[in-house]
């Protein structure tokens, strides 16, 4: 047989697979999965570190307060630590606080490492907060 003369069926069915828009929609979901899934937890990874920034920061600002204001409750520095953690509402360690005496007054700072963990990323970011409370 004359590899010739099977080109035209070749082609034909060439042209015919061109024309069936079968699968089309799977195809294109396939293609706008991976960017899409990526946006979406990229938003909730964002989410999250913008609630702990603000679980941080009430929580500093409260217990600088407290260390001011009560000191039957938040007499030592380990005590403002715990009162810290448990204000943050977030299972924070109270070594992620720190606590000192400063000219403003008694300051609570805080400094907690998260990872953000995306599809195919793992990022970094140092979260931080710093309360300052009149005595």
């Amino acid at each position: 047989m004359n590899p010739l003369l099977a080109v035209p069926r070749i082609v034909a069915a060439l042209d015919r697979a061109g024309r069936d828009a079968r699968g089309n929609a799977a195809v294109e979901f396939a293609l706008v999965l991976v960017p899409l899934l990526l946006f979406v937890f990229g938003i909730i990874a964002t989410a999250q570190a913008v609630w702990l920034q603000n679980a941080l920061t009430v929580s500093v600002s409260e217990a600088a307060r407290c260390a001011s204001v009560n000191p039957t409750l938040c007499g030592s520095p380990a005590q403002i630590q715990a009162y810290a953690a448990d204000q943050a509402g977030a299972g924070l360690d109270s070594s992620v606080f720190s606590v000192e005496a400063a000219s403003c007054g008694n300051r609570v700072s805080a400094s907690y490492p998260l990872a953000l963990t995306i599809p195919f990323m793992t990022l970094s970011v140092n979260l931080s907060a710093q309360a300052c409370y009149p005595v």
